[in-house]
């Protein structure tokens, strides 16, 4: 790998991994040249207690928001600022694209400058600018915007940036919905035929809607025509618009009897929306059971019978000597 390239895949993999967007009052770790940093929302005076910017505002609007750079280090030093759009990790963490992926959303709309120099145990409160584009789309249009310090080792550069989110709404008619599908059923049953089985269920939940949404989903398993009826927790989570999710659930007791029906509905986003799938689950330790128990009374009914039919023989025989006798 050339020294280029492993400075541009550590950056990115820096990026990812160290930008605590959803905790933004957490410093930077430290580095061996010892810079530690925060960065938080802030007015003109300083930082102002908020975790996040949040603005709802109309096409064509321009506002001004601040933020507040502290180094806690020993040194002066200069952070870089960049604003970008904002998603979701697989982890349901918020995040910022990385410096080598070009935003087109909300991170467009953010001018910072594009670096401040802050002494040590000095914090500065540095201005920048939201201005929402005439044609953009009413809804949600997640940003972030971080500082970052490059640091390096040997050949390896590391860009890591600390932020928070910028949630940048445009006006107009939202629309939360949300939709769910894939969903996938394994069925684990127990051996021990006087306890009943587990039910794992698998699902996809996607933002239909143009704004954030936090659905939660249940998830029911029915046998017996309904008559036996088991519900557990599904999960759920922020989604972003066009975002979407995998989860999971277990749900216990179920004894697959017959045709089980296996459904998951989402809610807190619009209508309830519900997916669902039938299957057959046979109760193998029932029937093996059951059929251990025919087997004996067949063999039973069978040894009886032999039984019977000795008894009369010999009866028989006795008869037949006693008449001779006489």
């Amino acid at each position: 790998m050339s020294p280029r390239h492993a400075r541009r895949t550590a950056a990115v993999l820096a990026a990812v991994l160290a930008v605590p967007l959803s905790v933004p009052l957490l410093p930077a770790p430290a580095f061996a040249d010892a810079v530690t940093w925060t960065v938080q929302p802030a007015t003109e005076a300083g930082p102002d207690g908020r975790r996040w910017v949040e603005r709802t505002l109309d096409p064509g609007q321009a506002v001004t928001e601040h933020l507040a750079v502290r180094n806690i280090g020993t040194a002066s030093t200069v952070f870089a600022l960049t604003a970008a759009d904002g998603y979701l990790t697989d982890k349901g963490r918020f995040n910022m694209l990385p410096a080598d992926q070009r935003s087109k959303d909300g991170g467009t709309w953010i001018t910072v400058q594009r670096s401040v120099t802050v002494g040590p145990n000095e914090t500065k409160v540095v201005p920048f600018t939201i201005t929402v584009p005439r044609d953009a789309a009413p809804g949600d249009h997640p940003a972030g915007i971080a500082a970052s310090v490059l640091s390096s080792s040997g050949t390896v550069s590391v860009d890591s940036r600390v932020g928070f989110r910028v949630m940048l709404r445009a006006s107009g008619t939202v629309t939360p919905a949300v939709a769910a599908g894939r969903l996938t059923v394994r069925y684990e049953r127990s051996w021990n035929p006087l306890r009943s089985g587990t039910v794992h269920i698998g699902y996809s939940t996607t933002n239909t809607g143009n704004v954030r949404v936090e659905p939660h989903a249940r998830a029911e398993v029915s046998e017996l025509f309904g008559a036996n009826v088991r519900a557990g927790d599904a999960g759920g989570g922020e989604l972003l618009p066009g975002g979407a999710r995998s989860d999971g659930a277990t749900v216990h007791g179920v004894w697959a009897l017959g045709r089980v029906r296996t459904a998951v509905t989402v809610t807190g986003a619009g209508p309830p929306v519900t997916v669902a799938v039938s299957s057959w689950l046979v109760p193998w330790p029932q029937l093996l059971v059951v059929l251990t128990l025919v087997a004996l009374v067949l063999a039973w009914r069978l040894l009886r019978r032999r039984f019977d039919r000795l008894l009369e023989r010999a009866r028989q025989e006795g008869r037949r000597s006693a008449e001779g006798s006489t």
